[in-house]
């Protein structure tokens, strides 16, 4: 699918009809499905496209969701989705790509601009990777360059003080923690970078499935930090992507 601009620029140059271009606007806003409307104008007003969040959807339902957008040219990401999903989805296309410990598939049709920045993903202990996967890989699906600083939490915190140029160096850090959530509140305090923090439901019983690491983040004494909720690593990914794109495009002088 051609995106607006491409679509102007082509009836302005004779290449396309007025009707095809006309066929083709109004799918723009978006395509009901019946069970689903996929929303092609997210990406317009967003910079990114929809997202399918696999998690309570029928494997059938995710099908007819990728082949229409595919149909359409975008790309494709999806999360929560289980190795099922992606062997469902190589019966349409073979072009999938699935990160496992992220439970992230994504299909690449248009090319990807690239941010100038860094985006640093730190996390607690081996157990929050899964959490901390899903942050980065959606970060780098956006586009952006994604340093991994993993098992630096405060039972140990000479490790996270060892590699404090992985922080320095970002535009903006990820931190995912699980048990109390300490971790944020330490890194927020020693760093001039936003925060984003996410808290994760690892813990024993009174960690409350991850409620004792949110409110922990929550009412973090530093500055500068931003919750998201609990095991949201791609609410944190997408977040810090939007921040990262503010430093600007490696590449914008193509845009023209």
């Amino acid at each position: 699918m051609l995106d607006l601009k491409d679509i102007l620029l082509k009836v302005r140059k004779g290449q396309i009809e007025i009707d095809e271009a006309l066929e083709i606007l109004k799918y723009l806003p978006f395509e009901d499905l019946g069970f689903a409307k996929i929303d092609f104008h997210r990406s317009l007003r967003r910079g990114v496209p929809e997202v399918i969040f696999c998690q309570g959807k029928k494997k059938e339902q995710i099908v007819k969701i990728v082949d229409a957008m595919m149909k359409k040219g975008s790309n494709i990401m999806g999360t929560r989705a289980s190795e099922d999903v992606v062997l469902e989805l190589k019966t349409i296309t073979e072009n999938v790509q699935y990160f496992k410990e992220a439970r992230i598939f994504y299909i690449e049709n248009k090319r990807v601009l690239k941010n100038k920045g860094k985006i640093a993903v730190v996390c607690a202990g081996t157990s929050d990777i899964p959490v901390a996967e899903e942050a980065a890989v959606t970060a780098e699906i956006f586009g952006n360059k994604v340093e991994r600083l993993y098992d630096v939490g405060v039972a140990g915190i000479h490790r996270l003080f060892m590699n404090l140029n992985v922080l320095n160096e970002a535009n903006v850090v990820i931190v995912v923690a699980g048990m109390e959530g300490a971790l944020a509140s330490v890194v927020a305090g020693v760093i001039d970078k936003p925060v984003i923090a996410v808290p994760t439901s690892v813990g024993y019983g009174a960690n409350f499935n991850g409620l004792s690491a949110l409110l922990t983040m929550l009412n973090s004494c530093a500055g500068g930090i931003t919750v998201v909720n609990i095991d949201n690593g791609f609410g944190a990914g997408f977040a810090a992507h939007l921040i990262n794109r503010l430093g600007g495009i490696e590449d914008e002088d193509t845009l023209s």
